[in-house]
């Protein structure tokens, strides 16, 4: 995993596990389209976290991705607050033919509210569509983050089943669009 945002979350998850789980590194320049070619060779895929303002580390990991996931909640705030990545995104897309693939995952959902139907027009007034799954407001995934786990560990079915979920949405998207 690339964690791209000089905040550095992805890194501070990472330490608290020891590095155990997964490798992060941090690649937080404007470099990270040229820098990740030298860290992405022995992997079948590299994640890259990252800020979803419109800023020069942003043009360079979307610059970098097979995929981009824009992450919302079910919240106008939220799809306004993410029209400049997806203004950026646009751009990319006229020159090189609508690469990366980009969409939105409804994150931190409330279950068994209108919103979360209500946000997925919102979203592909973007141009770009949602993503089947969703994912809920849950404590097991604020905890295994504080505690630098996943929701693998935890006996959490629904929380399982989502990341599952969406583990096989994105391997579909990546395979057909190979």
């Amino acid at each position: 995993m690339v964690d791209s945002d000089p905040q550095g979350s992805l890194r501070d998850w990472s330490a608290t596990n020891e590095g155990e789980l997964v490798s992060v590194i941090g690649l937080d320049r404007e470099t990270l389209a040229k820098d990740i070619e030298g860290v992405k060779a022995p992997y079948d895929f590299v994640i890259i976290d990252g800020r979803a303002k419109a800023e020069k580390m942003a043009g360079a990991a979307i610059r970098a991705a097979d995929i981009v996931l824009i992450p919302v909640a079910p919240s106008a705030l939220d799809i306004w607050g993410a029209s400049d990545i997806t203004e950026a995104i646009a751009a990319r897309h006229e020159v090189t033919e609508g690469k990366p693939q980009t969409h939105f995952i409804i994150n931190a959902a409330t279950k068994n509210t209108k919103l979360i139907e209500e946000i997925r027009p919102a979203t592909e007034e973007s141009g770009f569509k949602p993503l089947n799954t969703v994912l809920y407001s849950r404590e097991i995934y604020k905890q295994t983050m504080g505690e630098g786990l996943t929701v693998h560990g935890s006996k959490n079915a629904d929380a399982l089943e989502e990341i599952e979920n969406l583990t096989t949405e994105i391997m579909e998207i990546l395979k057909n669009e190979s």
